[in-house]
């Protein structure tokens, strides 16, 4: 059967790199490709970042791969009225109606690109990490509010929420798994530290060791070639996730995946929208190309046309 493939070109240079993508596609094998608008686009065309018919057409499809959203366009309209259509609206809307809980951000410096790092050559020099992220969870989603000079934000996370996340981590890693918490001061993160560990004793053939996340953002920087995967929660992953993106140099280099339980996943760039550069030809592909792999691999089952990109 062939692959049923929503693509979601979006705003700037989403355009033009997903053309590119779709031409890569062309040489793998035969796809079923359909585009819908999603963002400022879908703004401009719908009055509405995402649209019931988009959602529902990506569900309906195999895999959703996106370029990106967002630009100075939109900004100003919200500026005028905070109750406009955001263009990130979409993308948090997809997340949500796909359910996907996993958000997976490869690092792998290229060879050729390692003096862009600003990192010493010798110190990324292999590094192939996998940073896993649980994305609906923890302290971005639990309530919060302000009262005169106070405010808070509550963490909370469920033993089912931890079990899924540590078992994508599990089934990606090749040679260990690295869970950071924030064990010594958060009653979250002992949970997740027990769950993690408990999990690991029956689902994991590998070796699991576990950071707190102020040592994990320091090793990272220090050794980053001895990870493998890293499995942590939403908040921490925010960071350590761009952290370890700029051993590349640049957020722009990197693809992501966002993955649920059911149903297709979602596979975009880290980078943003570019408006700046948009219709020059100055828009660099190759995050666009790493999200097509990523797609291949954990939302086709093509292992093997993935790594044929991949090198």
């Amino acid at each position: 059967m062939t692959a049923r493939i929503a693509t979601l070109p979006g705003d700037g240079i989403g355009p033009e790199i997903m053309a590119a993508a779709r031409e890569l596609l062309d040489r793998v094998g035969d796809f079923e490709l359909a585009e819908y608008a999603i963002g400022g686009a879908s703004i401009d065309a719908h009055g509405t970042a995402l649209t019931d018919d988009t959602l529902d057409a990506c569900a309906g499809s195999d895999a959703v791969l996106l370029a990106a959203v967002g630009g100075p366009k939109w900004d100003g309209e919200v500026a005028k009225d905070p109750s406009a259509p955001r263009p990130e609206q979409g993308l948090l809307g997809l997340r949500k109606g796909l359910g996907l809980f996993a958000n997976l951000r490869p690092v792998r410096p290229s060879p050729a690109l390692l003096d862009a790092s600003p990192l010493k050559r010798e110190r990324i020099e292999g590094t192939n990490l996998l940073v896993v992220r649980e994305l609906t969870g923890g302290i971005y989603f639990g309530e919060s509010g302000r009262d005169g000079d106070t405010a808070h934000d509550d963490c909370a996370y469920s033993v089912p929420e931890i079990e899924r996340i540590a078992r994508v981590a599990f089934r990606s890693a090749r040679t260990k798994v690295t869970s950071v918490d924030k064990a010594n001061v958060m009653e979250t993160s002992r949970l997740w530290r027990e769950t993690v560990t408990r999990l690991a004793e029956t689902e994991l053939d590998l070796p699991l060791d576990h950071l707190l996340v102020d040592n994990a953002a320091m090793q990272l920087v220090s050794r980053p070639a001895d990870f493998d995967v890293i499995l942590t929660e939403n908040l921490f992953g925010d960071i350590l996730s761009d952290e370890a993106a700029m051993l590349t140099g640049s957020l722009g280099m990197l693809p992501s995946a966002s993955l649920g339980e059911d149903g297709p996943g979602m596979f975009e760039p880290v980078h943003g929208s570019a408006p700046d550069i948009a219709g020059t030809g100055a828009a660099n592909p190759l995050a666009m190309f790493g999200s097509v792999a990523l797609m291949l691999r954990h939302g086709l089952g093509m292992e093997d046309a993935a790594k044929g990109i991949e090198s």
